[in-house]
C-alpha cells in the first residue's frame, strides 16, 4: 500500500492499474470517502486488503476514522477490531 498524499488516497499499484481509497482530513480525523478497484481486478479481495492496510496505517498515525464510503462502513462493521479507531459517537 502506498500513501499518495498529493492525490489524497491510499493505493495499490497492480501492473498498470491502481486500486485506491480516497480521503480528506480535518484535524486528527480522517474521512475515507470512496474506494475504487478497476473492473478487471474486482472479486479478488483487493478492496478488503487495501482497507485493512489503510486502517492499520490510520491506527499507527493515531488518527480518528470517519468512514463515509459504503465499502469501508461494511468492512468496519464486519471487523470489530477496528471499532477502537472510530470517531466518538459513531455507531456501526
Amino acid at each position: 500500500m502506498r500513501h499518495n498524499k498529493t492525490e489524497h488516497q491510499f493505493e495499490f499499484q497492480i501492473d498498470d492499474q491502481v486500486a485506491f481509497v480516497e480521503y480528506f482530513t480535518e484535524g486528527q480525523k480522517i474521512y475515507l470517502t470512496h474506494t475504487e478497484v478497476p473492473q478487471s481486478l474486482r472479486g479478488n479481495g483487493i478492496a478488503s486488503e487495501l482497507i485493512r492496510q489503510t486502517l492499520g496505517y490510520i491506527k499507527k498515525q493515531h488518527w480518528i476514522l470517519v468512514p463515509q464510503c459504503s465499502f469501508v462502513v461494511a468492512y468496519v462493521n464486519d471487523h470489530p477490531e477496528w471499532h477502537s479507531i472510530l470517531s466518538e459517537g459513531y455507531q456501526m
